[in-house]
């Protein structure tokens, strides 16, 4: 029988980032949480600091489950240190191929070779990705996770083309114990959930480009219409609209017009109003 994972290395401290670790934290592994901006670590840290009290508070999370988790936690900003010891790495940085690609060899450099690579990527392919370390393509798989992470239950399982079984049942086990639910899908562009999800929130876009109605009640449409927990104008400013523009522009060339960026999304983006993380998008952000 395999070794159970007991040390998880996060590398991104953005949103992502911060709510994975979150989860890694509570869940019992010892977590790293790496990035190279040194404010950024500790923005995220904060960040995890206030959700789990907001948890204990709640009810949601005791308070010695809490201490524990942050007991598990700490930052870094040296890379090779970072990941020296991880079991699982989980890669959660911004949607560019190239940059995924890198840290991938790096990670190859300073791991043992049955260190699980996870990329959480919501757009691009796992097998691409994977191009980058033939040798351990087998594993390297998706670990698509949801904003935000402490919240949001699902957790999507992406097996590229040479990801081994192995590898999926290993980051199943890992699911499982963060108390996530789970689908496993192949290496097929946008995956299950961005590709459906997209659709939604372009049509949405549209709709307020063409003034067909405002924001609010887009949102509203879905949420009451079809019981969606939130609209999709609301959660486009969850994410980012950066971050949709990169996921629309990818599936865009790789699927056709139905994905097709609006004009508004081009121009909100260029106007840095990129949803709650800057204060402006759809809505205005406190």
């Amino acid at each position: 029988m395999k070794k159970a994972i007991q040390n998880i290395s996060v590398i991104g401290a953005g949103t992502m980032g911060m709510g994975i670790a979150h989860v890694a934290a509570l869940a019992g592994y010892n977590t790293v949480l790496f990035d190279i901006n040194a404010e950024q670590v500790g923005r995220a840290m904060e960040g995890i600091n206030k959700n789990l009290a907001k948890g204990v508070a709640r009810s949601k999370v005791s308070a010695e489950d809490r201490d524990a988790a942050l007991k598990r936690l700490r930052a870094s900003t040296q890379f090779a240190e970072a990941v020296a010891d991880a079991e699982l790495v989980i890669e959660a940085a911004p949607e560019q191929l190239e940059l995924k690609q890198k840290i991938l060899r790096d990670v190859c450099e300073n791991t043992q070779k049955q260190c699980l690579f996870a990329t959480n990527t919501s757009s691009l392919s796992i097998s691409r990705i994977a191009e980058a370390a033939p040798t351990r393509a087998e594993r390297v798989i998706g670990a698509h996770f949801f904003n935000p992470v402490h919240i949001m239950p699902l957790l999507e399982i992406v097996q590229g083309d040479r990801t081994s079984d192995e590898s999926v049942a290993l980051l199943r086990s890992v699911g499982e114990r963060m108390g996530k639910e789970m689908i496993v899908v192949r290496d097929a562009p946008g995956f299950a959930t961005s590709r459906l999800g997209l659709v939604i929130g372009l049509e949405a876009m549209r709709m307020f480009e063409q003034k067909v109605a405002c924001a609010e009640d887009i949102d509203r449409a879905m949420e009451l219409g079809y019981r969606h927990p939130m609209g999709p104008l609301k959660l486009t400013d969850l994410v980012g609209l950066d971050v949709r523009l990169h996921i629309a522009e990818h599936l865009h060339r790789e699927l056709g017009e139905v994905f097709a960026p609006p004009q508004v999304l081009r121009d909100m983006v260029a106007e840095g109003k990129l949803g709650k993380k800057s204060g402006q998008g759809f809505y205005r952000w406190e």
